[in-house]
């Protein structure tokens, strides 16, 4: 039997360890709008892709905050030049929350053909890398010798 944690990787980016996703499990009656993809990269890069359209730059707004990624969006009024009929493309509001590992940074966004691309990238400080320390080789040591005047002990 295989277990399906797919669920568990919808709002965290970055996180390695099954710990730190557990506390981010989304909650179920959290609305399913709009839609969206994660995608790694590579082992720093991931991109979230976010189906926004209808949607302009000016409309989305994007903050991180203690390691929580938000996007919002809200149509501004528009004044429309006829009736709309029939309205399939959604308009509505909404908020979106992704849960950010630590170290990881938001490097850009575009919006492009309806959808919103957020490149994140996974930027680990000098300080916690883990770096090679050189191991010195202690310089042999000189024999020495101590050397007794057989002429003052003669004496």
């Amino acid at each position: 039997m295989t277990l399906d944690f797919s669920p568990l990787f919808r709002s965290a980016i970055g996180f390695d360890r099954l710990q730190h996703l557990l506390d981010s499990v989304p909650d179920a009656s959290v609305t399913s709008y709009p839609p969206y993809n994660i995608e790694k990269l590579s082992a720093e890069d991931y991109r979230l892709t976010m189906a926004v359209a209808g949607f302009r730059a000016d409309d989305i707004e994007m903050t991180v905050k203690e390691n929580t990624l938000v996007i919002a969006g809200k149509i501004a009024n528009e004044t429309q030049k006829g009736e709309t009929l029939y309205r399939g493309i959604a308009a509505r509001a909404f908020e979106r929350r992704f849960a950010l590992a630590d170290h990881m940074v938001v490097d850009g966004a575009s919006l492009e053909n309806g959808l919103l691309h957020v490149a994140l990238k996974r930027v680990i400080p000098e300080a916690l890398k883990p770096r090679r320390i050189t191991i010195e080789a202690a310089a042999p040591a000189t024999v020495r010798t101590i050397e007794q005047d057989t002429a003052k002990l003669a004496a």
